[in-house]
């Protein structure tokens, strides 16, 4: 008589058999919260189709990250919301703007406890909603943006900040931004790059918590990736890394899965997966409906989105997924 082999089953039996073999370990450690800081408002603003996220003030930020300091978060990234927007997005690279006094206020707070990043795009702070500047006839430039995307860097660095990280998918981005670094004696600032951001349906929450809409109902498929391909983002990814990309990143996560596993075989730099807005908001309806249980459900996606091959997953999870894995 021929026996089944039991052996997976036996290693499953109790939660502590399970934890010994577990292939892949979720900590905090692997875990980046986005946070958002808003100028002219007095107190934290709830962003409704991000439930348990808000828009901050800076006094409010530097307390939110104080406690995920002592949750042992090891890396923020910030994103700004400015009182004014202009053509050429002139708050993203203005010393005094909201980005740059937020990472003033965080070093001064908390020195090297925590990584702090910042994204480095125009579209919050430019008066079209795009991610670039615009030609004459509307079309983005990218080779004027990548020198408005240098000054930015430029100015996030002198702020302090530790890692740029250039999301809005110009040609050339990644080497303009560390030749002006480099050139600027700010060449301890890495850069994370968004090397394979597809041009997906699933950000429509980010673009409320930042007021960010395209004038003109336009879309950024110009420049974002296609989302029907895979290979071109090999392709995006290894001219980030020849460029000097010290970090690239997969976004969104768990729709591109194939991409993150074929990414983490090709390359060997730490690789990045951002578990996106619209990702946490259907977790969140979906569990305000009763139809799953939310915590479980997030502690799954983001375990599979390490398990795929991210060496860190930046995510709104990042504090409640932190406060149970302690």
């Amino acid at each position: 008589m021929t026996f089944p082999d039991r052996r997976p089953r036996r290693l499953r039996r109790t939660a502590a058999l399970r934890r010994l073999v577990a292939e892949t370990r979720l900590g905090v450690d692997d875990l980046v919260a986005p946070l958002f800081v808003r100028e002219g408002i007095a107190g934290p603003q709830p962003i409704e189709s991000l439930p348990g996220v808000v828009q901050h003030t800076r006094t409010s930020l530097v307390d939110e990250v104080a406690e995920l300091v002592d949750l042992g978060l090891p890396a923020v990234i910030l994103f700004g919301v400015p009182e004014r927007k202009d053509p050429e997005g002139r708050g993203a690279s203005d010393p005094d703007g909201i980005v740059q006094v937020a990472l003033r206020d965080l070093r001064d707070r908390f020195g090297d406890q925590i990584v702090l990043m910042a994204d480095l795009c125009l579209d919050e702070y430019t008066d079209h909603g795009h991610c670039g500047l615009l030609t004459s006839g509307g079309e983005v430039d990218n080779d004027a943006t990548v020198e408005r995307y240098a000054e930015v860097a430029l100015a996030q660095a002198a702020a302090g900040v530790d890692v740029c990280a250039p999301s809005g998918m110009m040609d050339g981005q990644v080497e303009a931004i560390r030749d002006a670094l480099d050139a600027e004696g700010a060449d301890d600032v890495a850069i994370l790059a968004y090397s394979a951001k597809y041009a997906s349906a699933l950000y429509g929450p980010f673009r409320d918590a930042v007021d960010v809409e395209i004038v003109g109902g336009g879309d950024r498929k110009g420049y974002q990736q296609d989302w029907a391909n895979a290979r071109e983002s090999l392709e995006e990814i290894r001219l980030d890394v020849l460029e000097g990309a010290d970090m690239v990143m997969v976004k969104p996560a768990l729709t591109y899965l194939d991409v993150v596993t074929r990414a983490r075989a090709e390359f060997d730099v730490p690789l990045a997966a951002y578990h996106v807005s619209g990702e946490y908001a259907m977790v969140h309806a979906a569990a305000e409906r009763g139809w799953i249980d939310g915590d479980a459900v997030a502690l799954e996606q983001i375990t599979a989105i390490k398990r795929a091959g991210a060496d860190f997953v930046l995510t709104y999870f990042a504090r409640s997924l932190a406060e149970r894995l302690q």
